[in-house]
């Protein structure tokens, strides 16, 4: 899919806020370079238009209040952009991270003009915060979930978490409304060679649970991090949520190991 086409397509809150003003010269350079803006009859822009929960306002207090699959990749560029700046390096491990991601997701041409929007992207002073709330305020939790699980992979991608890229992770997160609980559960996947009890964390328990209180802690985590939830989110975040699921079926085999459970 050709990614220019589908942003100005498919985008919605996103125009507006924080995350538009940063895009808004991108989208003016596309316009320029002779992309059209797309209809109905583009299956992208048809299954983005059927997550929209609310109509477009373009008064000068409100902007497009509908959630589209081009609002959460757009936003979660933004973000990768924020976390790869925070430590004044650009690693290639990071690089591949972020490219591999784009490539499985969006394809050749997408994962191109997707990569041109981060490069534009990583020259602008952004604001971590602001950019969350905006987030926050038309995205669903589960959703929001899978955006931290994706920037706490990004920032291990080289196998280790700088202070830097943690910090405004942990500062993304909060500004999105995540409990600490989910956020430290999240982080705890990426820490199993550091953490002996990374594996409780991940389910959100104490060491001193009760076999009852792991399988009910696993059944609870299963249900939160099912790829349902964000079913309207895009298929990349289905991918990512199917793998976080992977990773807590992971940490529940870890623990019944350890206990010798059933």
């Amino acid at each position: 899919m050709a990614w220019g086409k589908w942003i100005l397509g498919g985008l919605g809150f996103a125009y507006g806020g924080p995350i538009g003003a940063l895009i808004g010269l991108f989208i003016g350079s596309l316009l320029d370079s002779g992309v059209k803006m797309i209809g109905s009859s583009d299956d992208t822009y048809t299954s983005s238009r059927r997550t929209s929960s609310d109509t477009y306002s373009r008064n000068s207090d409100s902007y497009r209040r509908t959630t589209t699959v081009g609002d959460i990749r757009v936003s979660m560029l933004v973000l990768i952009a924020c976390v790869m700046k925070a430590d004044g390096r650009l690693l290639k491990s990071e690089l591949s991270y972020v490219k591999a991601f784009l490539a499985k997701n969006y394809g050749e041409q997408g994962a191109k003009e997707a990569l041109q929007l981060l490069k534009d992207l990583l020259k602008k002073d952004i604001d971590p915060t602001s950019v969350s709330a905006q987030i926050a305020r038309y995205v669903n939790y589960s959703t929001r979930l899978e955006m931290v699980h994706m920037l706490l992979g990004l920032a291990n991608a080289d196998g280790d978490f700088a202070p830097e890229e943690e910090a405004v992770i942990r500062r993304i997160a909060s500004a999105m409304g995540i409990s600490s609980a989910d956020y430290q559960s999240l982080a705890a996947l990426y820490q199993k060679t550091k953490d002996p009890d990374w594996a409780y964390k991940a389910l959100e328990i104490e060491p001193s649970a009760t076999d009852e209180e792991v399988k009910k802690a696993y059944r609870r985590m299963a249900l939160k991090y099912h790829p349902d939830k964000v079913a309207n989110a895009g298929e990349d975040m289905v991918r990512e949520a199917t793998e976080k699921l992977k990773k807590i079926n992971e940490a529940y085999e870890e623990i019944k190991r350890q206990r010798g459970m059933n």
